[in-house]
């Protein structure tokens, strides 16, 4: 069974904290799907991919454009992993099965703890997928960045 994985963001930004987190699972030689719900919102990340940092390059395609089984990195809005991965990120609410988390190494599920709709939202896919007997961990950001295991269902 994969790790499921809730990280509550306060103090870094997802356009800030996805970018490191993408460069580490490619560190481990892995590939990864970064899910959203809105085409606009992941162009956005596409961009900041491409600018985050002077010195790093995070090789990575989106929806829409050609090849996505060579990219280590994808953007979807789909419910696929046309590139292999196994890891999963999921962001602004999008959603997942239990089927699909124990298909990856990973899902990492990352929500905004200034947006009150999205706690929220965080709350009832915790209280769902936890329900069903899926094991999951709660990562909260520490006031310098660090993220602290707060939380760990009996799955």
């Amino acid at each position: 069974m994969g790790e499921l994985r809730f990280y509550h963001l306060t103090e870094v930004p997802l356009e800030r904290a996805l970018p490191v987190m993408l460069e580490r699972t490619l560190e481990r030689n892995q590939r990864a799907v970064v899910r959203g719900v809105e085409p606009e919102r992941l162009s956005f990340i596409n961009g900041k991919l491409w600018t985050y940092g002077d010195a790093s390059f995070l090789p990575h395609g989106m929806e829409g454009e050609d090849d996505p089984a060579d990219q280590p990195v994808w953007l979807t809005t789909a419910a696929t992993t046309p590139n292999g991965a196994k890891t999963l990120f999921l962001i602004d609410g999008a959603e997942t099965s239990a089927d699909e988390i124990a298909a990856m190494d990973v899902t990492a599920l990352l929500f905004d703890g200034h947006d009150q709709a999205a706690v929220e939202v965080a709350r009832e896919q915790w209280k769902a997928l936890t329900a069903s007997g899926q094991k999951a961990v709660y990562w909260a950001q520490e006031s310098d960045g660090s993220w602290a295991k707060k939380a760990e269902s009996g799955g």
